[in-house]
């Protein structure tokens, strides 16, 4: 500070929200300087700027949300089971359970890291194909049939109407007095 010059306090109002007698119709003020708080998930969630712009980040989480795959939940019990008469060691139980679990799930993330990426390229190639079809081939043609054939449908239409559908409301009317009645003897 400079000698000579005198300090002046100021008070600065930032408009606390604790002070909401001074807002007229119990409006409270908009503070922009104030964040908004951040809910637990997206303070546990430590991922890439690619992944949060992903398609597929809910998948992560949810890999068979239809539960395709639903029969090959296989547990060590699944398929290994020993009866009470043949037995084999305690320790032999446990070590092969644990072989059984952990060979089971390295083996499944060898396969899938050889086979996985080349294989969704393949399938990923097949749909594309097939709906390109599908989109510039087949739906042109369906399109083309229901237009050419529209005649044939109005044609369909009134056979309907004039022959099929007298014909079987009058059987419903004839059948419709019918009772039957079951009795307990």
């Amino acid at each position: 500070m400079m000698k000579g010059h005198d300090t002046e306090e100021v008070e600065i109002d930032l408009g606390d929200s604790s002070d909401s007698d001074d807002f007229e119709n119990d409006e409270e003020p908009q503070t922009l300087w104030r964040a908004t708080p951040a809910t637990e998930e997206e303070e546990n969630i430590h991922t890439s700027t690619l992944v949060e712009i992903s398609d597929t980040k809910p998948l992560i989480l949810a890999r068979d949300p239809r539960g395709i795959n639903d029969c090959l939940k296989v547990a060590f019990e699944d398929v290994i089971a020993e009866p009470v008469s043949v037995r084999s060691g305690d320790r032999v139980w446990i070590w092969s359970h644990a072989l059984f679990e952990v060979s089971r799930v390295w083996i499944y993330r060898i396969v899938t890291v050889l086979l996985a990426i080349p294989l969704s390229i393949v399938t990923g190639l097949l749909f594309a194909i097939l709906s390109c079809l599908h989109i510039w081939m087949v739906s042109p043609c369906i399109q083309c049939v229901h237009v050419g054939t529209n005649w044939l449908q109005s044609l369909w239409s009134v056979v309907l109407n004039v022959i099929v559908r007298p014909v079987f409301i009058s059987a419903g009317k004839c059948c419709g007095g019918f009772s039957i009645h079951l009795a307990k003897e």
